[in-house]
């Protein structure tokens, strides 16, 4: 199955064992139906079109869950899930029930993400205070400077970057996740729309159903940490 992708840490990226988290799940799927992986990696917006029109492509991946997208491609059934939330620091807590409590936070985001569709909403009538970054290792360090409140961050992208990065490693101990979340979002392979990419879809999802997502997923980031751990003697 040869995959179009992004660099998008841990999930999937070109210096990670496995490809990444997702690169993983896509791998423990493919093999129980006799296939390997093969990923190339490109700015997403190109990621998309190589692995929709190119038919050297099978697809592309980790993709949202969208209706025109599903109108393009073959979607797979779910394999994982991106929680998508705000990081604080534990000594100036958010508190936030509502998306509409944030009017007045000042809120650190990753320019050209989307947030969930309610914040995306208020953001864009100017009701939240926005503070654009090109990535998230950029909003932590803003985080920890005390120059945003809060920032947008995927959970297990916090957990990756805490883990590797040594100015993030030395004040885990600082940021918490909050426990409400902006949106629950579901991870797809995206296979060509043809007959071929629907066999494919549908071979795929038969076999997602035998692999342990969790299973994987917690074995990723234990060997992750046992690799941090080796490094850091």
């Amino acid at each position: 199955m040869h995959l179009a992708s992004l660099e998008w840490l841990p999930y999937v990226g070109p210096g990670l064992a496995q490809d990444g988290l997702s690169g993983a799940v896509a791998s423990a799927v493919a093999k129980q139906f006799g296939y390997t992986i093969k990923v190339d990696y490109f700015p997403w917006t190109r990621a998309m079109q190589v692995g929709r029109e190119d038919d050297s492509y099978t697809g592309y991946f980790p993709a949202y869950y969208t209706e025109e997208r599903a109108r393009q491609c073959h979607f797979s059934a779910p394999m994982g899930h991106s929680t998508l939330g705000l990081a604080y620091l534990k000594d100036n807590p958010v508190k936030w029930h509502t998306v509409a409590d944030l009017v007045g936070v000042k809120i650190g985001v990753v320019a050209g993400y989307s947030n969930g569709a309610e914040f995306d909403a208020l953001a864009k009538q100017g009701k939240l205070t926005i503070d654009a970054s090109p990535g998230d290792l950029f909003n932590m360090k803003k985080l920890l400077a005390n120059r945003v409140q809060a920032a947008v961050i995927d959970k297990s992208v916090l957990r990756y970057l805490v883990l590797t990065d040594p100015s993030l490693n030395s004040e885990r101990e600082r940021i918490e996740f909050h426990e409400n979340v902006l949106a629950e979002l579901s991870l797809h392979v995206c296979f060509h729309r043809t007959p071929a990419g629907q066999k494919l879809q549908q071979s795929f999802d038969a076999a997602l159903r035998n692999v342990d997502i969790k299973k994987i997923e917690a074995a990723y980031f234990q060997q992750l940490e046992s690799d941090v751990k080796l490094k850091a003697k």
